[in-house]
């Protein structure tokens, strides 16, 4: 009897540890701060994905914002905005 509730709390606290990183990597994506948290579990399992966010990194400083619908435009900008 006791080795079943040694298996019982085992397998219990493996999920719950799943269960609580799982919650935790959900609740990350929605926030975009994955970067900060998950950073260091991601590269533990794939390690190529320090040289992937880097990148996001990058391209993220990069981009450049549009202008609000209200804004004035200002002397060339019509030749910048996609067709």
């Amino acid at each position: 009897m006791d080795e079943l509730l040694a298996i019982v709390l085992v397998a219990g606290c493996l999920a719950t540890v799943v269960g609580l990183l799982a919650w935790l990597a959900a609740r990350v994506r929605r926030r975009g701060i994955g970067d900060n948290v998950m950073g260091p579990f991601e590269e533990i399992w794939h390690p190529a994905a320090h040289r992937f966010r880097a990148e996001i990194r990058a391209h993220d400083e990069r981009v450049v914002p549009l202008p609000s619908a209200g804004d004035p435009e200002r002397r060339g900008d019509r030749a910048r905005r996609p067709r």
